[in-house]
């Protein structure tokens, strides 16, 4: 009995959790699906009768879709690329050398909200000339990925066994053949997470794309801020270009959502 009602009140525990989420999308699937009279209407309709897709067809219509597809691949690609590559060695770094004061500032710059970079970072890029360009766009995305991947391979890093490298160290291996040979592999569930949850982050930002970029290299989340109109808020083409932004994040998310949870269980398993 005591089981039954442990499973009860997990079940009741993550229903409360996992609700305002999951209303809050499908309202969004519902407003999109909806005419634009159905979403003004009181008492609300929530299930759309019929269905239809003219939202859809605006979103596309009203903006150049695909390029700002393409520009948001390049751009969270190369961030988290760029970031893999200078985090993963750092974060080795500072593990290895129990730099708990560069530990700190990394957590610092991962807390610090963008908006504290734009400023100078567009005075910056205005005087080197690259504003309307997708660099400026990916190297101010670097404020956000490279904190998240230096900070998860820390705890990676710490949690593995000093013995295996100081074996290597020992058979004439210097420490980077160490890392590349003996650390790397075994940081593999982290680089995971690091990537994914990189990703994630760089695609949804959208105060960087929205001052820097130009009218050719605008990301997706820009183009839901290209729903709104001075005259009237179209809520079907706004809802219906969130969910077209939304859904490669969903859909990583949920075909990785195995590898996340292992990779973080396994930091904080060996962290502690």
């Amino acid at each position: 009995m005591m089981r039954i009602l442990e499973k009860i009140g997990f079940a009741i525990a993550v229903l409360i959790l996992v609700s305002p989420g999951a209303l809050v999308f499908l309202w969004m699937l519902s407003l999109a699906l909806k005419t634009e009279l159905d979403n003004t209407a009181w008492p609300p309709v929530f299930i759309p009768d019929p269905p239809v897709w003219d939202n859809f067809l605006s979103v596309f219509a009203r903006n150049d879709f695909l390029l700002y597809t393409w520009n948001s691949v390049v751009t969270s690609f190369s961030a988290t690329g760029l970031a893999l590559l200078i985090g993963v060695p750092a974060g080795y770094g500072i593990a290895k050398m129990r730099a708990t004061r560069a530990a700190m500032l990394i957590l610092i710059a991962r807390i610090t909200p963008g908006l504290s970079y734009l400023i100078p970072l567009f005075l910056l890029f205005q005087w080197l000339g690259l504003t309307g360009t997708l660099t400026p766009i990916i190297i101010t995305h670097l404020v956000i990925t490279v904190p998240i991947v230096v900070w998860v391979m820390i705890g990676f890093f710490e949690g593995l066994p000093a013995e295996l490298e100081e074996a290597a160290l020992v058979d004439g291996a210097t420490i980077w053949q160490a890392f590349r040979h003996v650390a790397f592999p075994l940081a593999r569930p982290g680089i995971t997470v690091a990537t994914i949850l990189s990703f994630i982050f760089s695609w949804n930002n959208f105060i960087f794309a929205m001052v820097l970029a130009g009218r050719e290299t605008r990301t997706l989340p820009v183009a839901v801020n290209n729903m709104l109109t001075f005259e009237q808020i179209s809520w079907g083409p706004l809802a219906a270009a969130a969910l077209l932004v939304t859904l490669p994040v969903l859909l990583l998310t949920l075909a990785a959502q195995k590898q996340i949870i292992a990779g973080l269980t396994a930091g904080g398993v060996k962290g502690g």
